[in-house]
């Protein structure tokens, strides 16, 4: 496990080839890891080539990079890679999925550690759950089954399937799949790994296959999952009260038009015990809100500080 990735990307050192795992040490109280760097864009650099070389999901990418063209960012043009994560509120155990954010965080029991990946959600019509779960099962080289809705979906595309595709390099489960104890979900690899981090998949949880790989052999079946919608995240580093801000999704995973005044509002109230120690910066709400880049930023900072 590369336990020092984040501070090696932080320092410049990163290659792209160790750039996949994100592992952080993590204390009890621990509320953000990692940290945000910048490159400058080489020529034939895409924002899509460069979430998959440093370990970002493409829509993470273009938040964090907003007014630069995905597809030709430009020499030199610099990038920001967004490297640093509030972790979710809730349970570090297991598995941990946030919709909005794209990404899942894993826990390993009796260690004081957790790893983030993007992933890529259900799209339009396909919404992935929220809820708690466990690993039911774990299968290496799998087949794929399409279901029926699915193979009727492709065959009215003018793309038929058949009803069994074999474990090889057109297999969309990729190497490795672990079904959740929700009827029809399951977390996979994949023979597409442009769809990381976007909402393309029919429900299921889609990773890298290198990302999956490494995954696979640290989950037992019976590994609880928590698959949250947390598009405002909260937490508390060096004494000052960041927020990391997503575009929120709906119940369809599509972008929601919530009223987020209201939303970060509550968010603020419900998390009091949290927030009461800091006097608040509401303009940098503000901005952070109407930006959503999924790049923590400081709104708080102790009471009785210059």
């Amino acid at each position: 496990m590369r336990f020092l990735a984040g501070l090696l990307l932080g320092i410049g050192l990163l290659s792209a080839a160790s750039a996949q795992a994100a592992d952080y040490p993590l204390l009890p109280d621990q509320q953000l890891v990692g940290v945000v760097d910048r490159l400058q864009a080489r020529y034939e650099d895409t924002l899509a080539d460069l979430a998959d070389a440093y370990g970002f999901g493409f829509n993470e990418m273009q938040a964090a990079n907003p007014g630069v063209d995905a597809w030709l960012p430009g020499e030199g043009t610099l990038i920001r890679l967004p490297g640093q994560h509030v972790l979710p509120d809730g349970p570090r155990s297991g598995i941990v999925i946030n919709l909005p954010e794209y990404r899942m965080y894993f826990y390993p029991d009796g260690d004081e550690r957790v790893s983030t990946w993007p992933v890529g959600i259900g799209r339009e019509g396909w919404s992935s759950p929220i809820g708690q779960t466990r690993v039911l099962r774990k299968e290496a080289n799998p087949s794929w089954y399409p279901p029926q809705s699915i193979r009727e979906e492709h065959a009215a595309a003018g793309d038929p399937l058949p009803s069994v595709v074999p474990p090889g390099p057109d297999n969309p489960m990729g190497p490795f799949k672990m079904n959740l104890a929700m009827s029809g979900y399951v977390i996979h690899g994949t023979n597409k790994s442009f769809g990381i981090g976007m909402r393309v998949s029919h429900g299921c949880f889609r990773m890298n296959n290198q990302d999956v790989t490494e995954l696979f052999p640290q989950v037992p079946v019976g590994t609880p999952v928590t698959i949250v919608n947390q598009p405002y995240k909260l937490g508390v580093s060096n004494g000052r009260l960041y927020l990391e801000v997503h575009t929120p999704l709906d119940e369809h995973g599509l972008p929601s038009v919530l009223d987020k005044q209201a939303a970060i509002q509550q968010l603020l109230q419900e998390r009091r015990e949290l927030v009461g120690g800091f006097r608040l910066d509401w303009q940098k709400i503000r901005d952070l809100v109407f930006a959503e880049e999924g790049v923590p930023g400081v709104i708080g900072e102790p009471y009785g500080s210059i």
